[in-house]
């Protein structure tokens, strides 16, 4: 029986070495094989925005006029600095304006009562949306709208930044039209 176990070994060992190297393919095959990696696609350029076009100048202030709502500030800015540089009074006759040149000065009139006052432009603002102009308390108590909060109002220059024109010693007034 001997005889028939080794002869039976031996008829098996050409056939393992065949399996042997067939798992030794197939090993090296997928052991090298790799997976596609997709690498990212870049990211896309930023779009180029188009120029904007070029900026008007501001209009002359001899030319300017304009209508909108209006705001007054008082108390809780009093004593602060405006964007001139002096400190805010609010019992002088100034205004806050986004465009026109600081000293420029501006006939304010209500559009509900008729009556007028005439400003300097001293700070910036206003910054709430869809006011054309924010007045000192004194201002508005001229113009009749210390209880109100906004009202209408026209805008005209009627003298310049000083150093602009001769303009410059014009005193505030109100009048009645």
């Amino acid at each position: 029986m001997r005889h028939l176990t080794e002869h039976a070994a031996c008829s098996a060992l050409p056939v393992m070495p065949a399996l042997l190297l067939w798992l030794l393919i197939v090993l090296a095959v997928t052991g090298c094989a790799t997976g596609r990696v997709s690498t990212p696609a870049p990211p896309p350029r930023a779009a180029v925005p188009a120029p904007s076009p070029p900026r008007l100048p501001a209009p002359a202030p001899e030319d300017f006029e304009q209508t909108g709502i209006a705001s007054w500030y008082g108390r809780q800015h009093h004593g602060k600095r405006t964007a001139s540089g002096e400190a805010y009074d609010m019992n002088a006759l100034t205004a806050a304006h986004r465009t026109l040149p600081l000293g420029t000065r501006v006939r304010v009139t209500n559009l509900d009562n008729g009556r007028s006052v005439d400003v300097r432009i001293n700070d910036r603002g206003p910054f709430a949306r869809r006011r054309v102009i924010d007045l000192s308390y004194a201002a508005a108590q001229r113009l009749g709208v210390v209880g109100t909060g906004l009202f209408r109002v026209s805008l005209k220059t009627i003298a310049g930044p000083p150093g602009q024109d001769s303009a410059e010693g014009v005193p505030a007034t109100t009048s009645k039209e």
